[in-house]
Formats: C-alpha cells, structure tokens, sequence
C-alpha cells in the first residue's frame, strides 16, 4: 500500500475520534481565542507559523544524521548541538500545531492526531539519542537518531498531506474567480439593516450586509477553514465567523483577530436603479 493511500485511511480512521476530541478539547481550554492564539496560529505572518518553524527541528536533526553517517566521531559533539537545538526548537513548534489541530475536524482531526503522535515520537528519540550519546553510547545514539530521522520524514508526509492533499492552512477564497465587472445579485429593498446574506456573484458566494446605511460586501467563506461569514454575528463593522470567531473588517477584509491570517476578498458594491451590484476590488484599493 502507498503512502498515500495509507493516509487517506487515516482519514476514515474513526477509532481515532474518541482521544483526539478529547484532546482538542483541552487544547481549546489552553489556548483560546485571542492574542495567544493570534500568535500561535500566524495571524501576524499572513500564513500559518507552524510549517515555518517545523523547519528548525527537522533541519537540525537530519543534519545531525548527516553528521552521525559522514563524519565519524569527530562530528560527534557537533551533533550533540543539533540534537539539542531541535529539542529546544520543537516545543513551540508543537505548540503551534497544536493551535491549528484543535480546530479542525473528522478527516483533518484523524490524520493530524497521526501526525502529531509521529513527531512527539520522533522527538522522544531524539532526545534518547542525545542522551546516550552524553553517557558515552554513540553507537546506540547513532542508530537512535536514524530511527528518529525515519519517524521524522512519516510525520513530515502526514503534514503535507494535510496541507497539500486536505487544504489545511490554506486560503480557503484562494481559488474563487470573483466577477471583475458590475453584477447584479438583489434587490436593494430587499436586504435589510443588519441582515447578512449570502448572495451569488457569478457563481462566487458573497455574504451582503447593510450596516449603520452603508453597503459591504465580502467572500462568504472565511480564509481560514472555510465558516460561512453570513451566518456569523456583527459587532460594530466587522462580521465574526461562526465556526472558530475570525474577525474581518467589512470595509476592507482585513483580520481583526484570528485564528484566520489572510483578509477576505472584499468587493466593490453599488445600487443602480433599486438593484445591488457587485464586483471584485481591485488588489491596489
């Protein structure tokens, strides 16, 4: 069987629910919206932190497996370091990931809890690895960091999979075509004060809303997981998704608060002769 394959078993992998719900539900309790959270997730970045900062441990222990193979015992100490770094590196790396893990759900839930199980095996290896080394065993540390580089490059798949084959952490307006010309999708009197709705601007959802007079339009799904903004709460001019409470600024898109990192499409908005029209704004308003 594939890799592939075997993580998308992953995903049908119910048995996994009962601990991984669990779990998430504490994490929820630990890190909850807001500043942490923000931090956590990337929402200052524009992108998620946590594929950033996995580059340091996994960087720093196969370049201590490179050491271990290339450079015999002289490179030992060298190793150590890098053993050391990446243990020091992998705990807000974890931290990261757990902020994103816990919002997710079924499929992504299954194959995250795998992925997450794989790293923290791999770093307890590692650490066993730098242990013996420092009582004299690098024999035993050598073979140690091996199997923790293996254990690292399964759990390294599983993190793609999740971003490249699932979409976690991905735009989720990324791949809308909004129309660039004026489309018309209601009647003026028909939307009324405070109400968002979900309207169809060429076959793009588009959450309209009419707040203290003034007309906003914005993609309906919210960039981080995908929540329908018209079925969300107003708070002033700002709209607050339902699913995980990202908060967007209804003029212009941006985050207000996370988990979300990248601001909504915003839309141009107009009324011509008792009709509602739309089109995309322009990237440089």
């Amino acid at each position: 069987m594939d890799a592939y394959r075997m993580a998308t078993r992953l995903e049908e992998a119910e048995w996994i629910d009962s601990a991984a719900d669990s779990l998430a539900t504490v994490v929820g309790r630990l890190i909850k919206t807001g500043p942490f959270k923000d931090l956590l997730s990337g929402t200052w970045l524009g992108h998620s932190l946590h594929p950033v900062l996995t580059d340091v441990p996994i960087g720093t222990w196969l370049s201590a497996s490179v050491l271990d193979v290339l450079g015999g015992k002289e490179t030992d100490e060298a190793a150590q370091i890098l053993l050391a770094v990446g243990l020091l590196t992998a705990s807000p790396t974890v931290w990261s990931g757990l902020s994103d893990w816990s919002d997710t759900l079924g499929g992504e839930r299954r194959v995250g809890t795998a992925h997450a199980a794989s790293n923290v095996t791999a770093s307890m290896i590692y650490g066993a690895s730098l242990l013996a080394r420092r009582r004299g065993r690098r024999g035993l540390g050598v073979v140690l960091g091996l199997a923790g580089a293996g254990v690292t490059a399964a759990g390294a798949y599983l993190g793609g999979h999740l971003s490249l084959a699932m979409g976690l952490g991905v735009d989720h307006t990324a791949f809308e075509h909004p129309p660039e010309e004026w489309t018309p999708v209601m009647d003026d009197a028909d939307l009324a004060e405070g109400a968002p709705k979900l309207v169809d601007a060429a076959g793009v959802g588009v959450m309209l809303v009419r707040q203290s007079g003034a007309l906003y339009a914005l993609s309906n799904r919210c960039t981080h997981l995908g929540g329908p903004l018209d079925e969300g709460a107003l708070e002033g001019r700002s709209v607050i998704c339902p699913w995980h409470a990202s908060r967007f600024d209804l003029a212009t898109g941006e985050v207000l608060q996370g988990p979300a990192r990248s601001p909504e499409p915003a839309y141009d908005v107009r009324v011509q002769s008792g009709v509602i029209e739309l089109k995309a704004r322009p990237a440089t308003a």
